[in-house]
């Protein structure tokens, strides 16, 4: 299903609200490489002044960074019907990608250095707790080998039976431990979810959480299209094959950052993410 005229509903969550380290270039890049295909893109605001119809509508959610003080305002807002909605679109495998606060926001809870505990909305198994002000906060460059069963599988079918790395960049005081919810991936360079366990990010049916921004997407668009693949998939219940792109300047930055950090990942492997 290649030349049907595909028409895509990004969802961007509290824009104004959480947007720290880049984030919005997530949307730009799921906006754009889909309108390169010749798809009609629309980007709704989810924030204050949406309904849980809103958010109903949206087949595809992208959610960023927040300091602490943005992060309770955006909690007491997503309450009831609206909370009721991004649950059940999530659970049914609606796709997303959620970068620093907002994983935090989908877990139980998030204890921050100062300040009374932020409750969740409890999608993923996850908590997450700052240490205090005078902690170390894990910052730099994160390199990480996905290792979520489904999006592994559905990463390598795209890339020709390579395994998938993703390349960020981390800056974060929160410490996260994981439940049942599955890890995103393993840590090859970087601090990850707690700087102990080895683990980053987790994964529930279609939604990526992580602490990788940069923003993610730009530097790793093949999970740009897995989104959008699986977004289309969903919305028309019918297979849906994405036109190739050119991405060498993405896999040429990829590369010098991997050289720069010394990760040993097989060239052919790293070209092709």
């Amino acid at each position: 299903m290649t030349n049907q005229k595909f028409e895509l509903t990004i969802g961007w969550l509290y824009p104004t609200l959480m947007s720290t380290y880049g984030d919005r270039g997530n949307v730009i890049v799921i906006e754009r490489r889909a309108q390169w295909r010749g798809y009609d893109v629309k980007v709704v605001p989810l924030d204050q002044n949406s309904t849980a119809e809103d958010i109903k509508s949206v087949d595809v959610i992208v959610g960023g960074g927040a300091q602490d003080r943005q992060q309770e305002i955006v909690m007491r807002d997503l309450q009831g019907k609206k909370a009721d909605a991004m649950r059940e679109k999530l659970d049914n495998g609606t796709p997303g990608v959620f970068t620093c606060g907002s994983p935090q926001l989908l877990g139980h809870y998030y204890e921050p250095g100062l300040g009374q505990r932020i409750e969740g909305l409890g999608i993923l198994d996850l908590v997450s707790v700052h240490p205090g002000e005078n902690t170390r906060r894990c910052i730099g460059n994160l390199v990480i080998e996905v290792t979520a069963s489904k999006l592994a599988k559905d990463l390598r079918e795209m890339l020709g039976g390579a395994t998938p790395y993703l390349v960020g960049f981390e800056n974060h005081g929160g410490r996260t431990k994981l439940g049942e919810t599955e890890a995103l991936g393993k840590v090859v360079y970087g601090l990850g979810n707690n700087g102990e366990d080895g683990t980053e990010g987790a994964f529930h049916q279609n939604a990526i959480a992580t602490y990788s921004h940069g923003p993610l997407l730009p530097k790793n668009p093949v999970v740009a299209d897995w989104l959008i693949q699986t977004a289309l998939r969903n919305k028309y219940q019918e297979p849906v094959s994405l036109t190739p792109l050119d991405d060498t300047l993405a896999m040429q930055g990829r590369e010098g950052m991997l050289k720069r950090l010394n990760v040993d990942i097989a060239k052919s492997e790293v070209a092709k993410v």
